[in-house]
């Protein structure tokens, strides 16, 4: 099959979990014999065109927009003209498969004036993450995501939890929607045994302190606020040798405000933005991750702790139990509880037998559960059921 992808972001342009969804996800169909074509946004010097891991990129530049939807709807234009240009062209694509609202627009565009099948994933939606809709911004986001919804002539989400959400918040019918977990390159996390190791931790803390990491967003829904106030009782119990080392860009001003008034700053770092090098090697280094998410559809960042042979420790919310299986794969925890997150975390601290066991069943669960390769296939079955049902209606 010749696919038509629209992301908005890829490689090195990252901005949450669908860059890492879209470029691990699809050399993996290059490898099942298809062949895609990917429209996704320019970014700095990199190519507008060219061939990564066997899958057809192409950036496509966007007009700087007043507001952030106004460049959204800039994008949109963009990735519509191109890809009809794209569809003209090559021709004899079988379907459209649009990640996100987003690219919605654009997307439904081109499966109207194409008469092509459009497939969409939501990663997540504004109804989640804010346990309702409050505000115009909200109901306009959530306009969109039902359209594209709607659109589809299927659905895939990451987690059973976003299966009942997608029927809950837009009333989507459960046999329109197929669950595909998202998955992990492991070996993007092994440690170069050529590399001082000890050297690179001591810029992040003392030989003596355990290393207790965040990384992702700084947005309310990611619970980074329970964290800090998880913090006391973790140091109290481990005798104040603890670094919380928190990554990510984005405003922490009232983070770093709390950590200040809670009396733990001189426990945490916070990092900021974390190059790929950096942070591949960061997470072997960590003693715990966590994330104490308010509202997380799947948790990729989970899969990369996993990968790099580090406990985990998250809330019971959204689809992170199904990722984490409680004591056998990682610890969960009660959301928006900081007394239950610091007791996972030292759960994990305390218990350094308990820990590595923890770490070999999430190594294993990987492959079980989390290959890209399977869930190629996965995903190639709602390809392949959409291309099928369309046949028999034209004919």
């Amino acid at each position: 099959m010749r696919i038509l992808v629209l992301a908005w972001e890829f490689p090195p342009r990252i901005v949450g979990g669908i860059a890492r969804h879209v470029a691990e996800l699809y050399p993996e169909f290059v490898q099942l014999g298809h062949e895609i074509h990917l429209v996704t946004v320019e970014f700095g010097s990199t190519p507008r065109n060219e061939i990564v891991e066997g899958v057809h990129l192409h950036r496509v530049a966007v007009p700087p927009g007043n507001d952030f939807f106004h460049w959204v709807a800039n994008m949109n234009e963009s990735m519509g003209s191109y890809g009809g240009q794209l569809l003209r062209d090559k021709g004899d694509f079988a379907l459209i498969h649009a990640h996100d609202w987003l690219v919605g627009d654009a997307a439904i565009a081109l499966k109207h004036a194409f008469k092509l099948p459009l497939i969409a994933t939501i990663h997540a939606t504004e109804y989640g993450r804010y346990n309702g809709l409050y505000n115009d911004t909200h109901r306009y986001i959530h306009g969109k995501e039902y359209n594209l919804i709607y659109e589809a002539w299927r659905v895939i989400v990451c987690s059973h939890y976003m299966k009942e959400e997608l029927g809950r918040a837009f009333g989507t019918p459960g046999d329109k929607i197929d669950i595909v977990y998202n998955g992990i390159r492991p070996h993007k996390k092994e440690r170069d045994p050529n590399f001082n190791l000890t050297h690179f931790r001591r810029r992040f803390a003392e030989d003596r302190e355990k290393i207790v990491y965040y990384l992702g967003r700084m947005t309310y829904e990611k619970g980074m606020s329970v964290l800090i106030a998880s913090a006391p009782k973790v140091l109290a119990e481990m005798g104040g040798h603890t670094k919380f080392v928190i990554i990510g860009g984005g405003n922490t001003d009232r983070l770093k405000e709390q950590a200040w008034n809670t009396g733990i700053w001189n426990n945490c770092y916070f990092t900021g933005f974390m190059s790929e090098e950096d942070l591949d090697r960061f997470q072997t280094i960590a003693d715990c991750a966590v994330f104490p998410s308010l509202y997380e559809p799947f948790g990729i960042v989970v899969l990369e702790s996993f990968a790099a042979r580090v406990p985990a420790v998250v809330s019971d919310t959204g689809g992170l139990p199904e990722v984490v299986r409680h004591t056998k794969t990682g610890i969960v925890t009660q959301t928006n509880n900081p007394d239950s997150l610091a007791w996972g975390i030292l759960e994990v601290l305390k218990n350094p037998g308990y820990a590595q066991w923890l770490i070999d069943n999430a190594y294993q669960d990987l492959h079980a559960r989390f290959n890209w390769f399977d869930l190629a296939q996965e995903t190639e079955k709602t390809y392949k059921r959409v291309v099928q049902e369309r046949s028999h209606l034209l004919r």
